[in-house]
């Protein structure tokens, strides 16, 4: 027979790295009946914050004489171990009294049950499941809301129920040693999970409001989705995005570097709270080209304008420096009107013999700028174009990523058995996106890593 310790506590704040607990109850629960209690204010040893002393009606005050918890961690324990963890929202919970006992120097692992969780199963179709309008709708009395006491004994009265009305035997599903029930955000429907594929993709969390978020992206969907919930670090991030996770969905990519693709242009258009990492990949430097007063082009590296469209993108200044140095050298251009010659004196490229001297009135504008334009296009010229070709989302498609002229058009999926004749007829099947060097980055090192995953079509061929 499982012995349960149901639990609440109080604490100072919502996560439990920076925060203290403020009060314990715990009743250990032989599936009939209770047949131990700890209830005791604990001194959190630090200030309790004004407005959860309102809440809980716990003042610095009433703690001032309490015992500090590792003097009541042994106890605590004791009572723990052994014991089926049980509590409305029980991660909370958990991770709390995990982490100040392994600060005392006790080791906390122990099956979990959620109250909360539970209810969704045994009690469906309810309009709230929060303790307090729970307890209101199934007739169970609640007093001393928001103290340990009070909510534990609507918590024990609550599990009593379920245990009682559990004809399909939830508590026991969740107990087994493989069910993921019990590491699942509260408010994460379980049978969202159910479908989840073992293939590459996208994954979407949204909030109570639908609002998406994260993104992320996985080779193996399924794995890396419930790989969110497999610790329950005790962090404020870890804990608020538990929290914050309402419900799902994915989509499906088949390669994965196309997930990794579809993860970076959803990231840029969502813009979700819990992303951070992608947001800073953006092309900081770019080319651009504009007449001069005197009607001559000049080309230059700028640092990105939103308004304006760049000829090419870079994140470092130096890789468009060096690209606009290679384009002087090859057009006989002037370092002076490219911005490469900033300081005052003679034009470095009259001297290094490849500057025809616009820069000091021995070219004509007219001459000088149709070099300039012959430049620009052979930037798009040069710059290379084709697909990556992989497996697709079941065996009668193949995925494509098509780069033209050097930057990621779109990507989508072909019939597996097409054969194309131009890149104009491919790409009726491809959705465009906006890139950065990221991306570009990605498909480039794919492509050097896989060549035989190229297809190189006719127009593509002949640039």
């Amino acid at each position: 027979m499982e012995r349960y310790a149901l639990v609440d506590i109080e604490t100072t704040g919502g996560y439990a790295a920076n925060n203290g607990i403020t009060e314990v109850a715990i009743v250990l629960h032989d599936g009939y009946k209770a047949v131990q209690r700890l209830e005791t204010l604990v001194n959190p040893g630090m200030p309790i914050p004004a407005y959860i002393q309102t809440l809980t009606g716990i003042t610095d005050e009433m703690v001032s004489g309490a015992p500090g918890f590792e003097s009541i961690a042994g106890r605590i324990h004791e009572m723990l171990d052994q014991s089926v963890f049980v509590a409305h929202n029980v991660n909370f919970d958990y991770s709390f009294l995990k982490h100040h006992l392994e600060l005392a120097g006790y080791i906390l692992q122990s099956k979990k049950l959620c109250t909360l969780r539970l209810s969704r199963k045994v009690f469906p179709n309810l309009p709230s499941y929060s303790l307090g309008k729970l307890c209101r709708q199934l007739g169970i009395p609640i007093t001393g809301r928001h103290r340990a006491g009070g909510d534990l004994d609507a918590t024990v009265r609550l599990f009593e129920r379920i245990l009682l009305q559990d004809a399909h035997g939830h508590v026991q599903s969740m107990l087994r040693s493989r069910s993921r029930e019990q590491y699942l955000p509260p408010n994460l429907p379980a049978e969202q999970l159910k479908g989840l594929p073992e293939a590459a993709g996208v994954y979407y969390f949204l909030d109570q409001k639908a609002k998406v978020v994260y993104v992320g992206k996985a080779k193996n969907l399924r794995r890396r989705v419930l790989s969110h919930f497999s610790n329950n670090r005790p962090g404020q991030q870890k804990q608020e995005f538990l929290r914050t996770i309402h419900s799902l969905y994915w989509q499906l990519c088949g390669s994965e570097l196309m997930a990794y693709l579809l993860e970076c242009v959803e990231i840029r258009r969502l813009w979700p709270k819990y992303n951070q990492s992608l947001k800073r990949f953006e092309p900081h430097f770019g080319l651009y080209a504009f007449e001069d007063q005197r009607g001559f082009l000049r080309m230059g590296i700028e640092k990105t304008k939103r308004q304006l469209p760049s000829l090419y993108s870079f994140g470092l200044m130096v890789e468009g420096q060096n690209l606009l140095r290679r384009l002087l050298k090859q057009w006989k251009l002037c370092p002076i009107l490219c911005y490469l010659q900033t300081q005052e004196g003679d034009c470095q490229g009259i001297k290094d013999g490849y500057c025809q001297g616009a820069c000091c009135g021995r070219e004509s504008v007219e001459t000088y700028n149709s070099r300039v334009r012959e430049a620009i296009a052979s930037l798009g010229l040069s710059l290379p174009s084709f697909g990556l070709i992989d497996r697709g989302r079941h065996p009668e498609e193949q995925s494509c990523i098509w780069v033209e002229k050097g930057r990621l058009y779109g990507m989508g999926f072909l019939p597996t058995e097409a054969r194309f004749q131009d890149a104009e007829e491919l790409k009726s099947f491809l959705t465009p996106y906006p890139e950065n060097d990221y991306m570009r980055s990605l498909v480039y090192q794919h492509a050097a890593r896989w060549p035989q995953k190229k297809l190189l079509l006719p127009a593509a061929a002949g640039e």
